[in-house]
């Protein structure tokens, strides 16, 4: 059986969310559900992950609750996107016109859509 120990020291990807409507921070990790703090302030949410993170697993190892390792997902940063030759032409004019390459121009244009540039 993993102790406690064990599934403390692996390295679960965590998120913070900054809580414009309330104040402070909310931190949760997306391999634990329900696993979820929250801090007034940015340098309390660590803490407040660490302490939630081991409360979550004794509660998970007492209650017999399968835990799941972290997931490993690696992402290359590259994909295969087929289109129409009508699309690929205006999106290589559009950067030419830009003085960038195709590639960086689609990489703004779906980084905008996404809300990821401001």
């Amino acid at each position: 059986m993993k102790t406690i120990n064990y599934y403390m020291n692996l390295p679960y990807k965590f998120e913070i969310i900054e809580d414009k409507n309330e104040g402070g921070y909310i931190a949760s990790y997306p391999d634990l559900p329900g696993c979820i703090t929250y801090a007034d302030n940015f340098n309390d949410i660590l803490n407040n992950l660490i302490d939630a993170k081991k409360v979550w697993l004794e509660a998970a190892i007492k209650d017999n609750y399968e835990i799941a390792e972290p997931s490993t997902e690696n992402f290359s940063g590259q994909f295969k996107l087929r289109m129409p030759k009508t699309l690929h032409k205006t999106l290589a004019e559009q950067a030419k016109n830009e003085g960038i390459s195709m590639n960086q121009y689609c990489i703004y244009l779906l980084s905008k859509n996404m809300n990821l540039q401001k």
